[in-house]
């Protein structure tokens, strides 16, 4: 298939809606008591996943005015998908669709699309020359329902033909978007109906490659023997057929029908254990055209497909669920070594860390998540506690001030408790930053968190926040001692894979032992022999052999960590100076996590009432300017 000229492989044109998926497994919907957001529709789902597998995907497509339209951009643009198509509605309000998991066979779901935006996209919508740029133009059956929907798909599929553009068409049938059954019946997947099948048939001609299920093509040939209804498609289209079997995988006819089914070019699927059903197709296409646009064969094509739907059925929500490229190629090249990819840990480990967003190469970090310290401070200059949240947003004040004129933008961040700082924590979320938030109790040996279970914590943070987890931690520590400890950071960052959040764990060796590079290097391996696979890590200055030992290890246990950032544990700059020094030539030292160097003595002062607000600020400017200034110039 010839590239030249062409900017975009793939324009998706279809349903984008938001997914509001119940979160109680085995409930009905009408007892779900929680929802996880996710993006969805079928277009918007192959979008995201085409993008995931390394195509340059576009949508086309309508969102409303509001957060839920914003969310649906957001999150293509995450993964790359290009927006520029994807048109905003002041008048009509972005999709929603609600589902659940009730068992493998019942999974209720409810369409809120009554004059929603992505159905009130017109023929005026459609650019010849943004077509003409794209090597194939992907369709959804839904979007044939409607007269002013057909008629702009119907325009794009006519620049499509005039300038070579491929057309892929998904038949997606709901039965309830057709308005054949109750809304609230949105599970129906098959009802025959001659109107819908004379409808689909008047198209099919116009596309090179055609995708559904067995009951699909049932209702695209009007018969539900699949033999005849596929030789009824054939009689109207010369598309490649490819149909959908589930765990049987899939069967592509490009030629006459034969008289079974298994007498195409068939491709056998991956038998998983299913989770959820939902998104399936779609993962199924996403992947099909990934080898179909790289001219790799139908056999490579269907291997991706079936793959990439094997991964999702295991998994709950659609598109979150969508696997990345490196991701399915390792899962394809070990296939029948993993019956269970929903418990595989390379698996699950590989999808958490290709699909983080955003990317952080330096990092600058004001820590001030410190409690015991604060309250020591207060104490000591005989104020109230109620000082310390009003203290903790001057801080936040003049950390916002340094980045717009150090130019951190991207670069930005912040460690910040919920004890003293949650206004901090809300302020500043959705800005853009690194949000780093500590769970431990202060100072606690053997580890103990300070607001009870992880898990009962973690359900209410913003999924941008970043758990931070202080472990005093000796790789000499007495034995039950070191197994307790060990326990409840294996606790934790189970609790992070699961919940979504990235881990930052932070590793101090107690002050009342034995402290060297070497012991630290011990800690950081023993966490990688127990599974655990921070994010991020937060250590100390070590010496550049250190640095070097530490980077080789984390680089052979896990490729795909975010990084180091440097601690301070209070120490004057001249010292964290020669610590950043060290780390000059360390790519994986992406920068600095330190406080009390830079808010400490203003903060007594201003307790004391010897500095007002703007006097804090400034002293406290210009001790993260320096900071600043001596991680830059480290080399």
């Amino acid at each position: 298939m010839k590239h030249d000229s062409k900017t975009l492989d793939l324009i998706c044109m279809g349903r984008v809606a938001v997914d509001l998926y119940g979160q109680q497994i085995g409930a009905r919907l009408e007892d779900m008591g929680s929802f996880s957001k996710y993006l969805g529709g079928s277009s918007g789902n192959v979008a995201y996943g085409t993008a995931r597998q390394g195509l340059k995907s576009s949508m086309l497509a309508r969102v409303g005015d509001e957060h839920m339209g914003r969310f649906l951009r957001e999150e293509l643009n995450s993964v790359g998908v290009d927006t520029s198509h994807l048109i905003t509605d002041e008048e009509r309000l972005t999709a929603l669709v609600i589902l659940g998991i009730k068992d493998e066979e019942t999974f209720p779901l409810i369409f809120y699309r009554d004059n929603c935006a992505d159905m009130a996209i017109t023929a005026d919508d459609v650019s010849e020359e943004y077509i003409a740029s794209a090597r194939c133009l992907a369709i959804t059956g839904t979007h044939l329902s409607n007269p002013q929907t057909r008629d702009a798909v119907l325009t794009a599929l006519k620049y499509a033909r005039r300038h070579g553009v491929k057309t892929a068409l998904d038949i997606d049938y709901r039965p309830v978007l057709w308005g054949l059954t109750s809304l609230g019946d949105g599970e129906n997947r098959f009802i025959e109906s001659g109107k819908v099948t004379d409808q689909l048939q008047e198209v099919l001609g116009l596309f090179d490659l055609i995708v559904g299920t067995e009951e699909e093509f049932h209702i695209a040939g009007g018969s539900t023997n699949s033999i005849d209804a596929l030789r009824a498609v054939r009689q109207v289209s010369q598309a490649e057929l490819v149909c959908k079997r589930g765990a049987l995988g899939c069967s592509v006819f490009s030629n006459d029908i034969p008289n079974d089914l298994d007498d195409g070019i068939t491709i056998q699927g991956v038998r998983v254990d299913v989770l959820n059903v939902l998104g399936a197709g779609d993962a199924f296409m996403s992947g099909l055209l990934r080898g179909y646009l790289s001219d790799e064969g139908w056999e490579k094509a269907c291997a991706y497909a079936n793959a990439c739907g094997a991964l999702v059925v295991s998994r709950h929500g659609c598109a979150p669920s969508m696997p990345t490229k490196v991701e399915l190629d390792d899962y394809l090249s070990r296939a029948n070594d993993v019956p269970r990819p929903d418990i595989d840990a390379r698996l699950n480990h590989l999808h958490r860390v290709t699909t983080r967003k955003p990317n952080w190469e330096e990092l600058c970090v004001l820590a001030f998540d410190h409690r015991i310290q604060f309250v020591d401070m207060v104490r000591e200059a005989g104020v109230d506690f109620d000082s310390i949240k009003p203290l903790k947003k001057l801080i936040l004040q003049a950390s916002q001030e340094v980045v717009e004129e150090a130019g951190l933008q991207g670069k930005a961040g912040i460690l910040c408790d919920g004890t003293f700082g949650q206004d901090v924590l809300n302020e500043v979320t959705g800005s853009g930053w690194w949000i780093g938030r500590p769970i431990e109790l202060p100072g606690s040996r053997p580890l103990r968190l300070e607001h009870g279970n992880i898990g009962s914590q973690l359900v209410n943070w913003p999924l941008e926040h970043v758990v931070k987890c202080l472990a005093f931690f000796h790789p000499d520590d007495q034995h039950p001692l070191r197994l307790e400890q060990e326990k409840m950071i294996k606790e934790v960052y189970t609790a992070c894979c699961q919940s979504g959040h990235e881990l930052l764990l932070e590793v101090i060796l107690p002050a009342d032992m034995s402290s060297s590079d070497d012991l630290y290097l011990r800690a950081v391996q023993r966490f990688y022999n127990l599974g655990v696979k921070p994010d991020w890590w937060k250590l100390p200055p070590q010496s550049v052999e250190g640095w070097n030992n530490i980077s080789a290890v984390i680089t052979e246990r896990d490729t795909y960590c975010r990084g180091v950032v440097i601690l301070g544990l209070d120490a004057p700059e001249a010292e964290l100076k020669a610590g950043f020094a060290a780390a000059a030539n360390q790519p994986l030292v992406k920068g600095f996590a330190v406080g009390r160097t830079i808010f400490g003595q203003p903060s007594r002062d201003w307790l004391a009432g010897k500095i007002d607000d703007r006097a804090l600020i400034e002293k406290i400017k210009v001790n993260y300017h320096n900071l600043i200034t001596l991680w830059r110039q480290r080399g």
